[in-house]
């Protein structure tokens, strides 16, 4: 099994991209393929179980212990980049809907693939690994509030609390208590571990099956949607440029180590898509602009990481020891 996960894991990055070639082509070729939609939110929540199951409890307080790390992961993702979202947001369309999905995207931070990249990219992995639920906990308290900031008195029409609190219960608490439990089962029983070694391997392929999902339910969708997808994208450009810079500039200005400060960068530049996409089909009148708009940076992001995982070794020796 472990050396399926090892080959599961060096080759993601092809499989992942090969999900999304299929799922473009089923959707082009195949009728129907948009009744998938229902099965996006249950997919969701398998991947980020699977996910969370990646995380033992020791390292997740020790995570929580590294004050140092935890404080600039989230200053530099609910401080730092929300700023710059809203300097890119003053050149998106001043339509409702799409400045809508641009904010919905850009304010939420990744805590599925991020972590793939951030460890393709020598990034310490495992560190953002075990923050991975604050970081999906403190983002659906905040967005909310955010999207009322940038979107003033319309945020009310668009935005309902019930479509964040059912997102909150099924994507978040539920797979977290699930992994918790299988943990506890893992450390009782010989059947316990052996189930947990065998979910262990399903990260990658869950990952996959949520894009193949994603891109074969909302590309049917897209025709009506195209050209203001296509207005969008110098934003996530933009976006993906200067994101990273500043993840590894906080990193630098609270002198973190080398391996975290690129985990910073990671996060800072790779965004929560799949997760607030639920959100999206819940919004009023949202279909199909608002996942086109989303499903869109998605492309753009991908793209970009393969940047990523190149150039972010390169990013600076050790500048200090974390603090605890």
């Amino acid at each position: 099994m472990t050396s399926l996960r090892e080959k599961l894991e060096n080759h993601q990055v092809s499989i992942y991209f090969g999900a999304v070639v299929f799922g473009a082509i089923a959707a082009l070729t195949q009728p129907g393929t948009t009744a998938l939609e229902t099965g996006i939110n249950p997919a969701l929540a398998f991947m980020l179980f699977v996910t969370f199951l990646q995380v033992p409890l020791a390292e997740l307080r020790q995570a929580f212990s590294r004050f140092r790390f935890l404080g600039v992961l989230l200053l530099t993702n609910f401080v730092v980049v929300p700023a710059l979202v809203g300097i890119l947001v003053q050149f998106v369309p001043a339509d409702p809907m799409v400045r809508l999905g641009v904010l919905l995207v850009l304010l939420a931070p990744c805590i599925d693939y991020v972590v793939t990249f951030s460890h393709l990219g020598r990034a310490d992995a495992r560190l953002l690994l075990a923050a991975t639920p604050a970081l999906l906990i403190v983002q659906m308290l905040l967005l909310p509030v955010y999207l009322g900031l940038f979107l003033g008195p319309e945020a009310g029409s668009l935005v309902q609390v019930g479509p964040f609190a059912r997102a909150f219960v099924w994507l978040i608490a539920v797979p977290l208590v699930l992994a918790v439990l299988v943990q506890q089962w893992a450390g009782r029983s010989n059947a316990g571990a052996r189930a947990s070694s065998a979910l262990g391997l399903l990260p990658v392929p869950a990952t996959a099956l949520v894009l193949f999902v994603v891109v074969a339910a909302v590309v049917p969708q897209l025709g009506p949607a195209l050209d203001d997808a296509m207005r969008v994208v110098p934003i996530y450009v933009a976006f993906a440029v200067v994101a990273p810079l500043a993840g590894w500039g906080v990193s630098r200005l609270f002198r973190l180590s080398a391996p975290a400060g690129r985990a910073v960068v990671f996060s800072a530049a790779t965004r929560n898509s799949l997760v607030v996409l639920p959100l999206a089909f819940a919004v009023p009148g949202a279909v199909p602009l608002l996942p086109a708009i989303i499903v869109t940076q998605t492309l753009v992001e991908l793209v970009s990481e393969l940047v990523y995982i190149r150039i972010a070794p390169k990013f600076g020796r050790s500048l200090a020891p974390y603090e605890t």
